[in-house]
Parts: structure tokens; sequence; C-alpha cells
């Protein structure tokens, strides 16, 4: 999910507030009067270049630098970041030459010898400079969130933290380090250990254990696991039959949580985490998950709806439904099988260059259609529910949205992306669908 900083305009601020309440990150700070009066003609957004934030915007290469160095501090890797973003940004025209500047930038840093795949078995070799974080030692930094921050580190034993089917020892552990007093709703990471330990189960990812550090600090410890489903895609080096695999333990992991009740709220392909090519696959980051016992979480029916990552959101979130159910995760799988299964991997849906609200909804619609309260008979009782008027945009055909798909991969996908939430199959069905039976 993005940071939030939405800045409000008079003209536009209810119009936005009617479409994207459910998260004022994802676009309210930058979609004008013209957006949304292109929305309801049934025009194409265009936003003009807005440049970004400087203050905001190093953190952009930041990581990226760390993960060149992972020796470097923090303080040095963010110097480092400034000083290329603000050549950056004082040479870039437009939104799309800023970020083209930028993921060049970062293309062209050098990749640790860690980070590249190694055999599964193999033994973790420290790389000097690492730092202590508790009782684990030579820590160096892998990644980082909204707000927590990963280090990878030797396991402090020989020990297998996954399921009897994979017996494979832990060498690696991730340490997801968080500060619970500056986390905002929904984010929680002692919940999401609370819920963790709820959801445990063989397409889970493993908490092995919590602890403190250094008083504010609130540390996560995972088995660490090399291969996200995004990136995997991305360089295109999964088989169809691996990708099938990937998909069939995505769907046994929710229907695992969701016979718990428990929402994960933000499924997508980066949080699906594998072992090996071959798998198993892992659902992972519980940050901003559901569950109806755990503390700290919203009432069933007041639920939070700025939740779920740009174009895997589900249009109840954006007509502001705070009654959603495990559903929601069904919606984003949905999205996931399409990307998943399409030769180019790109999204189903599209939020524009800003990940924004209007956007989305306008690509829901030109896809889906328009929905009516015949199509779509909840809505009703959404809050933010007719109050303005969409150009009328017809259905459109499976065959026709994903015309590379085999009508078994079509017919699962719509299967799963459908506008009434009650409507959409169920986990433990898909599991049943033909698409998972056939040997295709």
């Amino acid at each position: 999910m993005n940071s939030r900083r939405a800045r409000t305009c008079l003209a536009t601020a209810r119009l936005c507030e009617l479409l994207s309440t459910a998260s004022p990150s994802l676009g309210t700070d930058r979609v004008g009067l013209g957006s949304v009066a292109s929305l309801i003609r049934g025009d194409s957004p265009s936003p003009a270049w807005t440049p970004p934030l400087p203050d905001s915007c190093p953190d952009y290469p930041t990581s990226a630098y760390q993960a060149a160095d992972p020796a470097l501090s923090a303080d040095d890797a963010r110097k480092k970041a400034t000083v290329a973003e603000t050549a950056i940004y004082a040479d870039a025209t437009t939104l799309d030459d800023y970020d083209r500047l930028c993921n060049a930038k970062i293309t062209n840093l050098p990749r640790p010898l860690l980070d590249f795949p190694t055999p599964e078995d193999e033994d973790y070799v420290p790389t000097p400079g690492g730092k202590p974080i508790g009782k684990y030692q030579n820590a160096l930094y892998h990644r980082e969130g909204l707000f927590s921050v990963v280090y990878k580190a030797p396991a402090l034993g020989d020990e297998s933290y996954f399921p009897a089917e994979s017996p494979s020892k832990t060498r690696v552990v991730a340490l997801k380090i968080t500060t619970p007093s500056v986390m905002e709703p929904p984010h929680d990471s002692q919940r999401e250990a609370k819920i963790l330990a709820m959801a445990a189960s063989k397409h889970v990812i493993p908490l092995i254990e919590t602890f403190r550090e250094n008083g504010s600090h609130f540390v996560l410890v995972f088995p660490f696991v090399r291969y996200d489903f995004s990136d995997l895609l991305r360089d295109k080096k999964l088989s169809k039959s691996q990708i099938k695999s990937c998909l069939k333990d995505l769907f046994v992991g929710l229907a695992d949580i969701h016979s718990k009740g428990i929402i994960h709220r933000d499924i997508k392909p980066s949080n699906i985490l594998l072992k090996s090519l071959d798998g198993p696959a892992y659902l992972s980051d519980f940050g901003i998950a559901w569950a109806p016992e755990a503390p700290g979480s919203e009432s069933a029916d007041d639920k939070i709806t700025d939740v779920g990552t740009t174009c895997y959101r589900p249009p109840e979130l954006l007509f502001g439904n705070q009654k959603y159910g495990c559903s929601l995760d069904l919606w984003a799988a949905g999205c996931t099988v399409a990307e998943a299964l399409v030769p180019s991997h790109e999204t189903l849906f599209d939020s524009g260059e800003l990940g924004s609200d209007l956007a989305l909804i306008q690509s829901v619609f030109k896809k889906l259609g328009t929905p009516n309260l015949d199509v779509w008979p909840e809505a009703a009782g959404f809050r933010d529910w007719g109050k303005v008027q969409f150009y009328e945009y017809p259905p459109q055909d499976w065959s026709v949205l994903l015309p590379t798909l085999s009508d078994v991969e079509q017919d699962v996908v719509g299967s799963l992306v459908k506008y009434e939430s009650g409507s959409r199959m169920s986990a433990s069905k898909v599991l049943e669908h033909a698409y998972f039976s056939s040997g295709r």
C-alpha cells in the first residue's frame, strides 16, 4: 500500500471522497476535476505531470542502494539515494520521464552475489558488515515496506520451521522490524503475530518467534524464502505447470485461513513466496489482515476500507462497503490468476500512473461493464453507491478480455472476478475447478 499523502482540492474533494474514501493513498492527492469529469463522461483520464515531492521521493531508490550494498548503513544509503533522486528530479519533465530515469538508475546498481538464486540446501555464507538484531548475528538489509524493514540473518539452529511436507533445514531467517507506535491502521504488527499464530497451516509462512528490540521495536522472525511470485512472473522464470502449482498453493492457503474467518486483505503476487521455482508457495505479509477474535481488529460491520493494493482492490472497497468478508481476497486472487496466466503477465485492471481509485473504477467498468443493481444488488447498501452517475460501459466477454487463455482458464478467472461478492467462487471450490484437475 502507498503512503498517505492527500492534498484536498475544494472543487473535487467530495467527488474524490465518494469514489476513493476507501484509500486516500491511492490517488486522491493527484486527482483533479478533469479526471472526475472524464470518468463520468467515459473518457480516459490523463492527469497532468505533477513533480514528486522532493522530501519524500529519495525513499524510491534508497532500498535499492541498500540491496546493492547490504553493509551500507541506512543513513548512507539514504544520502546516496537523495543525491541521485535530486538530479533525476531536476532533469525529469514528465512523470514517465521521472519513472524511466529512476528505474534506469536502480537497474544499473550492482547486485550482490547473495541475492542471486542459489541451491535450496546451500549453507548460508555470512557477508562481512552485518549487524546484530536481538540474538541474531550478521543481519543484512533485504527490503522494506511502509512500516517495516526486513533483514536476513543466519538461523540459530539446524531446524526446519516448515511443515513436515517440506523438511528442508532453515538456513536463513527473515527479521521483520516494526515500530508499533508509529504504525497507522490497518497496519499492526502485534496483531499480525496473533493472526499468524491462528493462521498456521501448510501454505502460510510460518512465524518462528517474536521479540522486542531496543524497547520500541517489535521483531517478527520467519524462515527466509528466496523468491516472490511477482518477481518470477516479471522475469518470466516459471513454466505453466509451475504457475499452476503456485496458484494451487495460494488457494489452499486461502481456503485454510478463510475457514478460520481470517481475511488477508492484501492478496497480490508479491505476497506469495516460493521456496523454489517448483514451490511450495506460501501466503505472506499479514500486516493488515483481519480476524474476528484478533486483538485490535475492527468490528465486523465497521472494517477499514483502506486495504489492498491498487489494481487488486475489489470494487466494494471503492464504494465504501465496510461489511466485507473473505470474498475480498477472492477478487484479488482472481486478478492474480489472470496476471499469472496471460503471457505478458500484465495486471488485469489498471489504476493508472498514480494508482488512482478513479482510474481503477474506470478500468473495471470498461472491462466488466458499468454495474447496476440488477448486476450488483449488494451495492444498494454501500455508503457511496449512487452518488455519482457513471458512463455506461457494456460488459465484455472473458474471451475478449483474455483471448490467450483457454476456456477453462477464462472460467476460473470469471468465477472469482465478479461484482457481487457472494457470487465469487470460494477458495475451496476453486481447488475443485477443472483448471486444477486438468493435466494442462
